[in-house]
């Protein structure tokens, strides 16, 4: 009888750090990768910086290459979906009608772009998700002069509207918040980055979206609701403000990709797939990676992030305890990282640490306004739950760390970050 595989679904970053530490903790059995995508795995945060850029081509995304990944000795099964799971039995059901009866799954499907209704058909409206969204919006951006309307002004639009500025466009960043990614570093914080974005020549907008308006060559425009905000130039016909655009990017945020899972009963698909301490989700079923939303240990409570960091971390973490609960090796271990993410805007190095999202509390030190220096302290509940830099040196960010590794009392962990800072 052929040994059952352990099979890994979803060939990103946290997928492979799976199959890696799979294969070097001591699997010798059969091991699958599944990816939706026919490219090998790649690194994701680049899409919207360097490859948009140009400055980077897809190769140099690769995170490993054919002969990287042939010691793995994998069964690589690209351009492939995973459409049902099984958990009593752990079989998978494939696109092609296939049905593969596993030793154990680790989920790492990730996130899929959110769009909005009507915009697939209109030429010029992109998402920017994938290494083809990226590659398409960047041909379109080929050259200067487009007017690009960004729609949501999170992380996503605002890293996409500082390259588009650097390349020469005219960019309009729109966002049902008016600060340019409150909900990820707060009000304080997205003030200061509001003014470098005015600095470089980025029209901030607030509003929702009610539509587009397009002719035989594509998108002309962006409709926002009536009742926006006043001092939007053009107002189209019997509608709200018309921003004009020949490009538009929707990054209005993501979905966990757990539509294929939803016919099980066992597994709680509510904002991702939701696992406990150690990652599983079912006997013999792990996840790991954006789609993911476990039992965080230190906070108490379940926690989803779409970090590339936690990615390959929760990755790596999610194998080790499948084999646990194979008897392959060791044992389980709680999953408790100390979540960090970052972005590059313009000049701007932005990094964080813990959790910044819900605080009820936020500190923000200008150190120094013309180098746009910042360090914040995030709070909720009475304690400190995480800290924000920009323009800070990688080594002094990461003695910050260890100010909100656990939860401190506030008064307690913002005399630790002043002293940090010097």
């Amino acid at each position: 009888m052929t040994a059952r595989p352990i099979a890994v679904v979803g060939a990103s970053a946290a997928g492979l750090a799976a199959a890696e530490v799979l294969r070097r903790s001591g699997w010798t059995g059969p091991l699958t990768l599944i990816g939706d995508e026919p490219h090998l795995p790649y690194d994701r945060p680049p899409l919207s910086k360097q490859l948009l850029h140009g400055a980077w081509e897809p190769e140099r995304l690769l995170l490993r290459t054919e002969e990287q990944l042939a010691p793995l000795d994998l069964d690589l099964r690209l351009g492939t979906r995973a459409t049902g799971l099984d958990t009593a039995t752990r079989t998978l059901t494939l696109d092609g009608g296939e049905r593969l009866a596993c030793a154990g799954v680790i989920i790492a499907t990730g996130v899929a772009a959110r769009t909005l209704p009507g915009a697939e058909d209109i030429a010029g409206v992109h998402t920017l998700r994938t290494l083809d969204d990226a590659l398409a919006l960047r041909a379109r951006l080929t050259g200067t002069g487009r007017r690009l309307v960004i729609v949501g002004n999170g992380v996503l639009g605002c890293e996409a509207a500082a390259v588009a500025r650097e390349l020469g466009h005219d960019v309009t960043l729109v966002g049902v918040e008016p600060t340019p990614m409150a909900a990820a570093v707060g009000t304080e914080v997205g003030e200061l980055l509001a003014e470098e974005h005015r600095a470089h020549g980025v029209t901030l907008r607030t509003g929702a979206v009610d539509g587009f308006e397009a002719d035989e060559h594509g998108v002309t425009g962006v409709r926002l609701a009536k009742g926006g905000p006043p001092g939007n130039e053009g107002v189209a016909a019997g509608g709200g403000t018309l921003l004009p655009a020949d490009t538009v990017l929707l990054a209005i945020g993501s979905t966990p990709a757990v539509g294929w899972l939803a016919g099980d009963p066992a597994l709680d698909t509510s904002d991702g797939l939701r696992c406990d301490a150690y990652c599983a989700a079912a006997p013999g079923i792990y996840a790991a990676g954006d789609v993911a939303r476990w039992e965080h240990p230190v906070h108490g409570r379940p926690l989803r992030f779409e970090h590339r960091m936690n990615a390959a971390e929760q990755g790596m973490a999610a194998a080790r305890n499948l084999l646990a609960e194979l008897g392959e090796s060791g044992e389980r271990k709680e999953f408790a990282p100390v979540p960090y993410f970052w972005s590059d805007q313009y000049a701007l190095k932005i990094q964080a640490y813990g959790i910044l999202t819900g605080a009820d509390r936020v500190e923000a030190a200008l150190l120094d306004k013309e180098g746009c220096r910042v360090a914040a302290l995030y709070g909720s509940g009475g304690l400190a739950t995480g800290v924000l830099t920009i323009g800070l040196p990688p080594r002094q960010v990461r003695t910050l760390r260890a100010v909100i590794a656990a939860p401190l009392p506030w008064e307690e962990a913002h005399p630790r970050l002043l002293a940090a800072l010097g």
